[in-house]
């Protein structure tokens, strides 16, 4: 993009007034930002008012300087993009909400963007372990099922989800609350230059920007806009993870819980959820049946062969628990939990009542 055009979308959205509702009206009114600029003072009040159509007419006193930082930082690298709302790479996904960011920085790999099975997995900054876990093995088993996923790089169970998506190989995207020269929170800056390298980070506010609160529930949209679903791992009654999962529900998305103790203040929110329609899940294959993504191939009609599987061999054919058939084979949680999902796809592991796993014959 050239620098003229560069600056013209950021002097739009850098005048007082004017963001992303405003910058829309203008951009369908008039067309690129270097028309909305060429327009007389009477026809921008026709479409903003005096005050804006005013404000547009002054250059801002910041516009060089974050021109400036914008052309370093795109020159930097190949995987630091600038998509505008007109760029035919921008999420078509995003396109379908009510408030798609006009402008949207991209670090990575810009086809995680349109990566065509994508889950969203929130949930509390202070999960319990059992919250932690579940976010990891849901995201890892989710990702070893071909889905990509999507949070919000915070603490705790965003956190987890983007390490278990990693872990599995996967593809993930962060959608963060700052500037994309700027990792917060800081412990997590290994997490995001991963992230980056497998996937993307994502956020529609200029470089420099600091982690203001007001920023991350408005990024929450951006989360639930991109994905097919949201899931829900634990959450209090007032988190910003109701929010993803209200606006998820909104833009007509999917929205998953898991249910938890009902002494657990973290289980709240996801209770609330479910009684407010939430799709209450268990297991990852909840998921991927629901939203029919992600099913490995099944074996061909009439095969009663099992496969060679040292898993199926510690099994046996009597119902097993889960910690049983951990303490046989020796895996840890979040592999046994992928493997069995794999296998319980294909049709070789039935999950009996009572947390049971059953080896299952074909016939």
């Amino acid at each position: 993009m050239a620098r003229e055009e560069l600056a013209a979308w950021l002097r739009l959205l850098l005048t007082p007034g004017v963001g992303n509702e405003t910058a829309r009206k203008l951009l369908a009114a008039f067309g690129l930002p270097q028309t909305v600029f060429l327009q007389s003072l009477t026809a921008l009040q026709t479409v903003v008012g005096a005050r804006i159509a005013e404000a547009l007419q002054e250059i801002p006193d910041e516009l060089e300087p974050a021109l400036e930082r914008l052309l370093t930082w795109l020159a930097e690298s190949d995987r630091h993009h600038l998509l505008t709302l007109g760029d035919a790479r921008f999420p078509s996904a995003l396109l379908q909400i009510a408030d798609p960011p006009v402008l949207l920085y991209v670090l990575g790999d810009l086809e995680a963007l349109s990566h065509p099975n994508k889950l969203a997995i929130v949930g509390s900054r202070n999960p319990t372990h059992q919250g932690a876990t579940n976010a990891h093995q849901f995201a890892q088993a989710l990702g070893q099922a071909g889905l990509c996923i999507v949070s919000g790089l915070a603490l705790g169970v965003d956190g987890a989800a983007h390490e278990g998506a990693l872990a599995a190989g996967a593809r993930t995207i962060a959608v963060v609350g700052t500037g994309l020269d700027r990792v917060y929170p800081k412990r997590h800056l290994n997490l995001a230059h991963r992230i980056a390298e497998r996937g993307a980070l994502v956020s529609e506010y200029p470089l420099g920007t600091s982690p203001l609160p007001a920023n991350f529930p408005q990024r929450n949209r951006i989360i639930a806009g991109l994905s097919q679903g949201t899931l829900v791992v634990e959450a209090a009654l007032q988190s910003g993870s109701l929010i993803t999962a209200r606006m998820a529900a909104e833009q007509g998305r999917e929205v998953f819980a898991i249910p938890g103790s009902i002494h657990a203040p973290q289980a709240r929110g996801c209770h609330s959820l479910i009684r407010q329609g939430a799709k209450l899940v268990e297991s990852a294959q909840d998921i991927l049946e629901d939203l029919q993504l992600g099913a490995p191939a099944m074996p061909e009609e009439g095969s009663t062969t099992a496969p060679d599987d040292d898993l199926l061999d510690a099994l046996g054919h009597d119902p097993v628990s889960l910690d049983a058939l951990q303490a046989r084979t020796g895996l840890d949680t979040a592999t046994l939990q992928a493997r069995l999902l794999e296998l319980e796809l294909d049709g070789w592991v039935e999950r009996l009542p009572g947390g049971l796993l059953q080896r299952t014959t074909r016939s």
